[in-house]
C-alpha cells in the first residue's frame, strides 16, 4: 500500500481567482502557473470557451510545504455551514492575553481583505476566532 505524500484543498465558489488571491493574502501563498503552453492565466481563459472562461484557479505555498489551495466554479451558492474548513494557525504556542492580542491583530488584517468575523471563542486561555471569507466559507484564527 502507497503512503499519500500531497494533497489539495478544493473550494467550490463563485469566483474562483478572486477567492484564490483572497487566500493568497491570507496565507502568504502566491498563484500558481497557468497550465503547461501557456505564458499567463489571462491566455490561457482565452483558449477556452466562454463558458469555462474562470471556471478554476490554483495558488500554493511558495516554500513547497503547504497544500495546493484548487477553487473551481460551481452553479450553487453556499448555503450551510462548511462540513470541513481550515485554521489559520497564528497563535500556536502563545496563551491567554497575548495568543488573543495576535490573534485580534491577524483578524483586523483579514478583516481589510474582505474576511468577516464571526465570533470569537475564548476561556480566559485558549482562544479562536470563527470568520468567513469573501464567499463566506468558514474558517478559523487558531
Amino acid at each position: 500500500m502507497s503512503t499519500i505524500k500531497q494533497f489539495q484543498v478544493t473550494f467550490d465558489c463563485a469566483e474562483p481567482e478572486r477567492v484564490a488571491r483572497f487566500w493568497c493574502e491570507v496565507l502568504g501563498y502566491v498563484v500558481s502557473p497557468p497550465p503547461k503552453g501557456f505564458a499567463t492565466w489571462e491566455e490561457f481563459d482565452l483558449s477556452r470557451s466562454p463558458e469555462d472562461r474562470g471556471s478554476w484557479f490554483a495558488c500554493g505555498d511558495p516554500s513547497g510545504v503547504g497544500p495546493r489551495l484548487f477553487f473551481q466554479r460551481v452553479p450553487e451558492g453556499k448555503v450551510v455551514k462548511n462540513r470541513v474548513h481550515l485554521d489559520v494557525r497564528v497563535g500556536t504556542g502563545l496563551v491567554g492575553e497575548e495568543r488573543l492580542a495576535t490573534l485580534e491583530a491577524e483578524c483586523e488584517r483579514l478583516l481589510a481583505l474582505g474576511a468577516v468575523r464571526v465570533r470569537l471563542l475564548y476561556d480566559g486561555t485558549d482562544s479562536c476566532i470563527v470568520m468567513q471569507d469573501i464567499e463566506g466559507n468558514e474558517f478559523c484564527l487558531d
